[in-house]
Parts: C-alpha cells; structure tokens; sequence
C-alpha cells in the first residue's frame, strides 16, 4: 500500500491518528472518541473522517465494533509493511527492538539478492550500482552518504531481476533510509563500510554469485556489530 497523501483533509486525519497510535499515545484497545466529538476536534467534516478510520482500518490499526466503538488493534495486527505505518515508526524515535527486527529483515534478504544480482544483473544494471557506489565514494556528509547508500541496495535490488523484491524494496525504502543515516551517523566514521560495498560490487561486475553473497553477508553484519558497540558505549556512559 503506497504512503497516504496528506494534502488531503482525510489524509492529514490518516497522519494525526495513526502517528499517535504507532508512538503510543493511543495504546491497544484504546477506543476512540465519538465521531461527532473527533471530527471536531480534529477541525474536519465527518465524511472526512470516516474516510480516514477506513485507511486506518485497511491498515489494520483500528478496527469498528457494533455497540462498543472503534478501538485500537493490537500491534500484531497491524500491516507492518505498509508504507505510512513504516514511515510513523521510523519518524519516532527508533526502539532497539525495531532496529534488530530490521537488521534481520537485511541478513535475510540482502545476501541473497545480492547473488541473484550477480547471476542475472545487465550492463546498465551493472552501471547504477556502480554509479551509487561512486556517490558513497564522494559523499561529504553522513546525509549524502546515507542518500548514496539507499540508491546503492536499491540498485543491487533492481539487479535481481525479482519484481516481488524490487517491490519489497520499494515498502521498506523508509525504514533502509532511517537505518542507512542511523548506521553512519554512529560510527565514527561513516564511510567505514565503503570496502564492503566495494567488495559487492566488484562480485556481481564479476557474476560470482557465492562471493556477493557473503559480501553482502559481511556488510550487513558489520553493521549490526557497530549498532550493538555504540549501544553499549552509550549504556556505560548513562549515570
């Protein structure tokens, strides 16, 4: 599901009320106020807002009962991957516990579409990935290496030749994108995985699918290594 225009009445209402239930101020099973009384509150028409709780509803953060309102659902319940709910968590303040589930998401993903890149990737194919890496290279700051970094997974992505994980990509952009500028602004400096890149791009220019793999493999897990190290620096460092 793409990301909801918020030019909208019914889409700024989409953005309030499901950006107050992704960071908690509205928790499960929470109901939500009367009609009337959130319509005006929120300063639109009441078309406007059932059009908005049936987005939110679509997904899956709220859910309508006869007799007892609408309520907040469970976060098991919540479509994780769509793109707003996505763009609401990482607009909040990242918990650990959503960054491990993310850099899991990449260990199991990347690598192997890194060797399907490798495999099947054409010139022109070969030609982004390499012009991405070339942009990390020349990056001046975390936020234009972080920029770079995107469009070089994005690039391996489309090389796969997988429409299912082109579109995957295209769900978890934000959340990359969140993960890519938290990565470098921690490590001390952030072009420290440049030769991990490198390595990747070199395989799937060479069509060794095996080596991209454990390349990418490396990349990934040297970045969830440099999380964990400026974790623990910072908990020491709390009085």
């Amino acid at each position: 599901m793409k990301a909801t225009d918020t030019r909208s009445l019914h889409g700024h209402v989409v953005r309030e009320l499901g950006r107050r239930i992704v960071v908690g101020d509205l928790q499960p099973g929470d109901v939500l106020p009367r009609e009337e009384v959130l319509a005006e509150s929120m300063e639109v028409s009441r078309t406007a807002l059932r059009e908005a709780l049936k987005v939110l509803s679509a997904k899956g953060l709220i859910e309508a009962r006869p007799k007892t309102g609408t309520r907040v659902r469970p976060k098991d319940a919540w479509n994780q991957l769509d793109a707003d709910v996505l763009s609401w968590r990482c607009a909040s303040m990242p918990t650990d516990d959503f960054i491990e589930k993310l850099v899991e998401m990449r260990e199991i993903i990347e690598p192997a579409a890194a060797a399907a890149a490798a495999k099947r990737r054409t010139t022109a194919q070969l030609t982004k990935i390499d012009h991405a890496y070339r942009k990390m290279e020349a990056a001046r700051d975390p936020d234009e290496w972080a920029v770079a970094d995107l469009s070089f997974h994005d690039a391996v992505l489309q090389a796969t030749g997988n429409e299912l994980l082109i579109s995957l990509f295209s769900v978890i952009e934000s959340a990359l994108g969140m993960f890519f500028v938290l990565s470098a602004k921690t490590a001390g400096d952030f072009k420290y995985s440049l030769p991990h890149h490198q390595k990747v791009l070199e395989a799937i220019r060479r069509n060794q699918p095996e080596v991209a793999r454990k390349a990418m493999h490396g990349m990934v897990a040297d970045s969830k290594a440099n999380l964990h190290k400026k974790r623990k620096a910072k908990a020491k460092s709390a009085p």
